[in-house]
């Protein structure tokens, strides 16, 4: 089976957007999909109410999801790793053992070339067009992730 982890700063916006649209474009019996923050701050929590919300708006559930901090572990749980940001990707590279686990990680709009700010903003601290926004960016990135992964 073939693991992928979302990693953002807390876990409770960006990457529980992406770990639940990326998961509703795969196979469950084939992917596993889950996400993670860099940061303690919201372990066990649920996503923002806004991310949960805006996904609902594009019939995609997150509310079941909860909150948990990135660990070295996880190089050896997933086969990839993405991050929403430079900072989340700098965070998780200092936690690599070697080569192997920083080749792993790749800043998620990497994959998207028509997109030229490979950064995912963070739409905590913002209005709810934020997470529209945010959702739209990760939408695009993860049909072409799940694009690569079925072929």
């Amino acid at each position: 089976m073939t693991s992928i982890l979302m990693v953002c700063l807390g876990n409770i916006c960006r990457s529980p957007l992406a770990h639940g649209l990326l998961e509703s474009k795969l196979p469950s019996n084939r992917f596993y999909v889950d996400s993670a923050g860099t940061a303690n701050y919201h372990v066990g929590d649920a996503p923002d109410p806004r991310s949960i919300a805006v996904a609902k708006t594009h019939n995609i559930d997150i509310s079941k999801q909860q909150g948990r901090q990135f660990k070295v572990s996880d190089f050896d749980t997933f086969d990839y790793i993405y991050v929403m940001d430079q900072s989340n990707f700098e965070n998780v590279i200092k936690l690599a053992r070697n080569t192997n686990d920083m080749a792993k990680v790749k800043l998620i709009l990497e994959v998207d070339t028509a997109t030229l700010d490979k950064q995912v903003p963070d739409p905590y601290y913002g209005g709810n067009s934020g997470f529209e926004n945010v959702f739209q960016l990760l939408d695009n990135a993860t049909t072409i992730i799940s694009l690569q992964l079925l072929n």
